[in-house]
């Protein structure tokens, strides 16, 4: 018969498989407490870094529908459950590995299948979000303000042409009645 603590252990970390939006696998081998505390804080307020034993975690990931983890869980085990960007947490978990390579990524998992380790170095140099869209809201700007330009520019080219109109106008009827006016008078005398 299960012991009541695990069974709520597996009950939460299973919910927390369930309410992330990605999960990190890492091995925390050779990191002190501290280090531990320092990735956490690292990590920030929508990551939840918890360090679980293995069969509870495989069993959670089970219960949670969260499958191809399983050959993850070997060794000291801990994973980052992200309620948040998945694009900040995978930023931190790398670059606090490099700094203390006593931290190894194992893999993860996002959108209903498992990540390599090589996906989530991809996911980590992405951009965040809040970046890729002000950078989208600039192109579109850009686009909108090149489309401006091009809706003006024939009623621009319209009011070029008919201002040069109105110029030749102006200096080609003060000619011409003078030399009619005189070509008469030349008959005349």
């Amino acid at each position: 018969m299960a012991r009541p603590d695990k069974v709520d252990a597996v009950a939460d970390i299973a919910e927390q498989f369930r309410s992330a939006t990605a999960t990190v696998v890492t091995e925390y081998r050779g990191l002190s407490m501290t280090q531990l505390s320092s990735l956490r804080r690292c990590l920030g307020t929508t990551t939840t870094y918890r360090v679980a034993k293995n069969t509870l975690v495989s069993r959670a990931a089970r219960d949670a529908g969260v499958e191809g983890l399983d050959e993850l869980f070997i060794g000291p085990t801990a994973i980052a459950f992200v309620h948040g960007e998945p694009v900040l947490a995978a930023k931190a978990l790398r670059d606090f590995a490099r700094e203390h390579t006593a931290l190894v990524i194992k893999g993860g998992y996002l959108d209903g299948r498992p990540l390599t380790v090589a996906e989530i170095t991809q996911i980590a140099d992405l951009e965040s979000r809040e970046v890729l869209l002000a950078k989208l809201a600039g192109a579109m700007k850009a686009n909108l303000g090149k489309a401006a330009r091009l809706f003006a520019e024939p009623a621009s080219q319209i009011a070029r042409l008919a201002a040069a109109l109105r110029d030749k106008q102006q200096e080609q009827p003060t000619d011409e009645p003078a030399e009619d006016s005189s070509t008469p008078s030349t008959a005349l005398s």
